[in-house]
């Protein structure tokens, strides 16, 4: 067979640069990441799938966890995608091994290490509490990561099991959620030795930022993985040739269940969208 000619490679090059991303969450919350991806990415077509109807994922066992990433990658895969965000972090720390085996050749770039390797650089003390799920925390992925980044960091993992409840209500201010902020939190940021960084180890998290500045006062540095994990995209696209380069993207919805609800949601994250953006609702 004849080699193709310079014309016919670079429009293979083009179709392969301006394949889309694919972002996966539980719920609403990977819309924080999605949100930063295109801010960062603004040429790059973006495909967003909530799993609402199987939140929350920080409740269930990691096998569990497995079968519905690897369900919703095959799905993405589908779709022909150059990358998959694991806009989750519960799903970042289960199933990152499952999706290298089943899909081998998938560009994959999860919440974690982004967010570890923030929190170790920005902590003045490195006394570090990450508040997360509680599948999460059990797995002791943020602690691995921060650890190998700043060996001599305090680790506290605190689970917030309601919080990402209380976001998918739209609970994000108001006294429930500072409430709740109290109750998990409040303690591990007072008196002697009081930790001085607090990482949103899920992404639904960074929501009740202005909740947790109210209730903890500026002390703390917030780290908020999404812009981390938007930069890395950026970094990893670039060094496989996979950049889309000029041009305007956009962002597709997908959803497993309530598709009414999670689009007033995203009209609120992405408002060049409208108040009500079309979500396409799909069976995993």
């Amino acid at each position: 067979m004849d080699n193709p000619d310079h014309s016919t490679v670079n429009t293979l090059e083009h179709m392969n640069c301006t394949r889309p991303i694919g972002v996966f969450d539980s719920g609403v919350g990977g819309l924080t990441v999605a949100a930063a991806l295109h801010r960062r990415l603004p040429a790059e077509t973006l495909l967003y799938l909530g799993d609402v109807a199987r939140l929350p994922y920080g409740t269930k066992a990691p096998q569990t966890i497995i079968q519905y990433v690897l369900r919703a990658a095959a799905f993405f895969r589908s779709q022909d995608i150059k990358m998959l965000v694991l806009a989750c972090n519960t799903a970042s720390a289960h199933a990152a091994a499952a999706l290298a085996q089943h899909f081998p050749d998938l560009l994959v770039l999860g919440v974690i290490d982004a967010g570890a390797e923030q929190a170790a650089a920005l902590s003045p003390g490195g006394r570090i509490v990450v508040a997360a799920t509680e599948g999460t925390c059990r797995s002791g992925a943020f602690d691995r990561a921060i650890a190998a980044q700043r060996p001599t960091a305090a680790i506290t993992p605190v689970p917030c099991p309601l919080f990402v409840a209380m976001v998918e209500e739209g609970l994000t201010e108001g006294p429930i959620a500072e409430a709740m902020i109290r109750q998990y939190l409040a303690e591990h940021f007072q008196g002697d030795g009081a930790a001085d960084c607090l990482v949103l180890g899920c992404t639904h998290f960074p929501l009740l930022a202005p909740s947790l500045r109210k209730v903890l006062g500026p002390i703390p540095v917030l780290v908020d993985c999404a812009q981390a994990v938007a930069e890395r995209a950026a970094l990893m696209l670039a060094q496989k040739g996979l950049a889309a380069g000029s041009g305007k993207g956009g962002i597709h919805l997908y959803t497993t269940d309530a598709p009414a609800r999670f689009s007033a949601t995203a009209g609120a994250f992405f408002p060049g969208l409208g108040t009500a953006p079309p979500v396409e609702l799909i069976d995993l």
